[in-house]
């Protein structure tokens, strides 16, 4: 399995589409950490990123937990992520890797 890269230049389309092709779990993207209103599509995560944080790229792999994915996102461009199942159906538990997440 590759790494999976995004970067700021990413749309939030392109963002959910690579990583449910690359792991075939969802994910669900915020404007913010607190994650309460979802982000808009069209919008680049740069467009997003808030105020005092650095964004850039963020490769990880597979192995990755969900917890410490979504902790990584929050920390790099101030947004927040959550992974859901393939169906988009429930959150996957934070303990479990990225890979697992999409069975």
């Amino acid at each position: 399995m590759a790494d999976f890269k995004l970067d700021g230049r990413m749309k939030v389309k392109t963002l959910k589409a690579n990583f449910k092709k690359e792991f075939g779990a969802s994910l669900r993207v915020y404007t913010t950490v607190a994650c309460k209103t979802p982000a808009d599509d069209e919008k680049t995560l740069a467009a997003l990123r808030a105020e005092g944080y650095k964004g850039g790229e963020l490769v990880v792999g597979g192995n990755l937990r969900v917890g410490n994915f979504e902790k990584k996102i929050a920390e790099l461009y101030g947004i927040g992520v959550k992974v859901a199942d393939k169906d988009d159906k429930k959150l996957a538990d934070k303990e479990i890797t990225l890979v697992a997440a999409g069975k």
